[in-house]
């Protein structure tokens, strides 16, 4: 078998794996110090779309995290490079907060619609407005289609099914630039000088955070702390569940499809807290 290549860049997802809206998970400080501590490069990757890139940042440094705006790459950060290489003026359905990460962009007489987590504008009218421009032709693009996220009351709809209500509707397919997509991934890794081979990603989101970057070619670890709909799921016997199911399993072997990625060995709570990564890796240092 050939030599595993050594681990040079983690990606760590934000929402629901180091925090949750405004509190810390527990023991996510103190994860991310000891990965501060290794020889690799860390980018913070999220699908948010309910602040601004920069908001998001007081956030975290509020929490007490060590974290720097150029370490962070989010879906609103795709989606507006997306807009400026179609040159189009989009309808954007994103929250209030997320508007100043669109700055400079045109949206006068729309002829894309753009979908976010917005709760406050998912209602009939302004649903209905985005329906008629897909009849006429304009391009659907979700930032991402998360069917859920994690609340302090609880789990809540994500952009996922409005997105999807759409589609239905108007016999269209969107361009989504979020986790999963392999692209999201890619463009978050551009700069490392790291193959995706080469790479963790590290989240609470079995489809999009792990399966999404298993997709691209990286490891990815699961993290048992806000999903307990993904818990629910992983102990169920519906097809739904197996998925899940496969996602932790593959994290914690060695994956076929690359004779050269790592077999992890790995060990998850209900915090955040990491205790070994890949046996090849430089961030292998507690045994127990």
């Amino acid at each position: 078998m050939a030599a595993c290549r050594a681990l040079k860049a983690v990606l760590v997802d934000l929402s629901g794996t180091l925090h949750i809206e405004d509190a810390a998970v527990p023991g996510a400080q103190e994860a991310l110090k000891r990965l501060r501590g290794a020889s690799v490069i860390i980018r913070f990757v999220t699908n948010t779309t309910k602040e601004s890139k920069q908001d998001l940042l007081e956030r975290l440094r509020k929490l007490e995290f060590d974290i720097s705006e150029d370490e962070i790459f989010t879906s609103l950060t795709a989606a507006r490079s997306l807009l400026e290489r179609k040159q189009v003026r989009p309808m954007l359905l994103v929250d209030d907060r997320a508007l100043p990460d669109f700055k400079g962009i045109q949206t006068s007489d729309p002829n894309a619609v753009v979908m976010g987590l917005a709760p406050e504008h998912f209602h009939y009218q302004i649903l209905n407005q985005a329906f008629r421009l897909l009849l006429d032709g304009a391009p659907l693009i979700a930032i991402h289609k998360a069917r859920y996220y994690k609340r302090k009351d609880g789990l809540a709809l994500g952009p996922g099914p409005f997105v999807t209500a759409l589609e239905y509707a108007t016999d269209t397919k969107a361009t989504v630039v979020g986790k999963p997509e392999k692209t999201f991934f890619l463009e978050a890794l551009r700069g490392t000088g790291c193959e995706p081979e080469e790479a963790v990603m590290i989240g609470d989101d079995c489809r999009d955070d792990v399966g999404g970057a298993q997709d691209v070619g990286m490891l990815g670890i699961l993290v048992k702390t806000a999903t307990e709909y993904s818990e629910r799921l992983m102990n169920d016997e519906e097809e739904g569940q197996q998925e899940c199911g496969y996602f932790r399993l593959e994290a914690a072997k060695t994956n076929t499809r690359s004779s050269e990625r790592a077999s992890p060995s790995i060990c998850t709570s209900n915090s955040v807290f990491i205790r070994r990564l890949p046996s090849c890796s430089p961030l292998q240092r507690d045994k127990t």
